[in-house]
């Protein structure tokens, strides 16, 4: 007879509390294994796992399958592989919503929300998105609960620095007539961006260097650069201003163009005018002179001695024609004397 047909029979309560007692068993059996499996998973490949013992760094691992003690002997934490870019808003450069649209009636906590000063005292209003990389994943689980404030500060007070060391015009295009020559103001505001991420590096570098860094290095900066809405109607006045004053200068120098031209055609004229007339002058004065001249000649090489005295009755002739009355004196005769005076 076998020990099976002598054992004595359980009750059916009995029986319940065996089945109760191996259910609970099985369930214990479940969850230790899951608790002891729970740090064992399959990290993504944009992403590391961050392993730390009882809140001490054990070590770092990428993408792939991850043996770690279950909790609370090791915590694993996901962050963001150093390849992949994350993306930041700064919504503390933006204007507070309940701020009005005129700064002269509103309060002094609110007037200047969402602007900054540039360095030649101009307003203008910056929206700043920021792209970063995480490259010290254990800095970056450190201070992920601030991460987000103290990106929020670093992007403020760096948008503020690199705005004060430039003029408005090397921010946004404030005075298109300045435009053309103004390449240097040009090539700013294409390195507006690169100064920015810059200067946002270098807050992130000096944090580090205190042992307080945020884990994470600058990609890119997205900036986009505007006027207040209540500077707008200004600046369009003024560049109405500038437009019309523009045209008076081109039609005043449309002006200035033809009347020069006008006078330098007079001018050309007056000049030819007087080039002619001298020109006759001299051949009439020329025609005149002709006899004088060919008697200076004639006298200085002796070559026709009585030259003198043809042209004296020449020119003697017509001379004498006009008076009414000739007294002739021998010059050679020294008995004849004419005293002028009056006959009594």
């Amino acid at each position: 007879m076998s020990t099976r047909e002598h054992a004595p029979s359980l009750g059916p309560g009995a029986e319940a509390v065996r089945l109760a007692f191996w259910f609970v068993a099985a369930l214990a059996v479940l969850a230790a294994l899951a608790w002891a499996g729970s740090n064992i998973r399959r990290i993504p490949a944009d992403s590391r796992a961050v392993v730390m013992r009882f809140g001490a760094l054990v070590r770092t691992q990428g993408a792939g399958l991850l043996l770690a003690w279950p909790r609370p002997f090791e915590t694993v934490l996901i962050v963001p592989g150093s390849e992949r870019v994350l993306e930041r808003r700064v919504v503390s450069l933006e204007r507070d919503p309940r701020a009005p649209d005129r700064l002269e009636s509103a309060s002094d906590a609110l007037a200047g929300s969402g602007y900054v000063l540039t360095g030649d005292n101009g307003v203008v209003q910056l929206s700043a998105t920021l792209y970063y990389r995480v490259v010290d994943p254990y800095a970056y689980v450190l201070q992920r609960d601030n991460l987000d404030a103290a990106v929020e500060r670093i992007v403020s007070a760096s948008v503020v620095e690199t705005a004060a060391r430039r003029d408005l015009d090397a921010i946004l295009v404030a005075r298109p007539e300045i435009a053309a020559a103004g390449q240097q103001m040009a090539a700013q505001r294409e390195q507006l961006r690169g100064d920015l991420a810059r200067t946002i590096q270098q807050h992130l570098d000096a944090l580090a260097a205190g042992h307080a860094g945020l884990g994470i290095e600058v990609a890119r900066v997205d900036l986009q650069a505007s006027f207040p809405a209540s500077a707008v109607g200004a600046f369009n006045a003024v560049l109405t201003s500038l437009q019309n004053a523009g045209r008076d200068i081109a039609d005043a120098r449309t002006v200035a163009e033809t009347t020069r031209q006008s006078a330098q055609q007079a001018a050309d004229r007056i000049v030819q005018d007087a080039r002619a007339s001298a020109a006759e002058r001299v051949a009439t004065a020329q025609a005149e002179t002709t006899t004088i001249t060919q008697l200076e000649a004639a006298l200085a090489t002796n070559r026709d001695p009585g030259l003198l005295a043809r042209a004296y009755r020449d020119r003697i002739e017509p001379i004498l024609s006009h008076a009414a009355h000739v007294t002739t004196i021998d010059p050679r005769d020294a008995s004849s004397l004419v005293l002028p005076g009056r006959v009594p």
